[in-house]
């Protein structure tokens, strides 16, 4: 659905294709017979821009990111070989709008800097952290920095691409506690949660109203979760009580 026309809505199918569906004044929509057309696969995920009414972005099997825009015909303004997997899933920053994350059925999940498109290399982060396809990817609706993964290896990971190691904080914080502790190799600073319990997780979402809030989807089940300090996300029971 477009965040910024009601009823507008991209749909991509098995056959590689994409229809623009626009809302009639009958409650009904009207469907572009003629298809927007530039992947070689299935088309497995479609994002509007939030910021450009004619604008979305799409994935697909063949290992692609598009982006459209519906005023320039059926060929796509750009084309990104994303992933060397299928692409499963994409996520399009509302708050920082030049950002494009992407999630890869070889577990890989990267983050795009589309003004960087025509310098050739967009890519601005890129991690292997997860062991199985991602089944879910969503920026945060309240932090421009911060994104939620899902996999198919039973995890869902809170990300923070704003932070960085710190060897002299790490050699502080050791100096203080006078203790030999240092932050896993093999773990991304970026990384600041690990959510698992559920089976074959499929599908994650920020609550819209609530920040840190999230919900997930798995075989077995949703969770709801909360992975931050909700005292500063929900009224104290002075509030309530007042």
């Amino acid at each position: 659905w477009s965040p910024l026309v009601t009823g507008r809505l991209v749909s991509g199918d098995c056959k590689n294709c994409i229809h623009l569906w626009e809302p009639t004044s009958g409650s009904t929509w009207n469907v572009d017979t003629n298809p927007f057309v530039g992947h070689a696969a299935s088309v497995e995920d479609l994002q509007w821009s939030p910021t450009e009414p004619y604008v979305f972005a799409s994935c697909s099997v063949d290992g692609n990111i598009a982006i459209w825009d519906t005023r320039l015909g059926k060929s796509p303004a750009a084309s990104i070989k994303a992933h060397n997997a299928d692409v499963n899933v994409i996520s399009w920053n509302r708050l920082a709008s030049c950002m494009l994350a992407s999630g890869s059925d070889d577990g890989t999940f990267s983050i795009r800097d589309l003004r960087l498109l025509k310098e050739g290399d967009s890519v601005v982060a890129h991690f292997e952290y997860h062991k199985h396809p991602i089944t879910s990817i969503e920026w945060s609706p309240h932090e421009a920095s911060t994104l939620a993964v899902s996999s198919s290896d039973n995890q869902l990971t809170v990300w923070d691409l704003s932070l960085e190691r710190d060897e002299e904080e790490e050699a502080e914080f050791r100096a203080k506690t006078r203790e030999q502790v240092n932050a896993p190799a093999d773990l991304p600073p970026q990384l600041l949660f690990v959510h698992q319990g559920q089976k074959d997780l499929k599908e994650l979402h920020w609550h819209s109203q609530i920040p840190g809030m999230l919900i997930s989807t798995a075989a077995d089940g949703f969770n709801i979760l909360m992975p931050s300090n909700i005292e500063s996300a929900l009224p104290s029971n002075d509030m309530i009580e007042g």
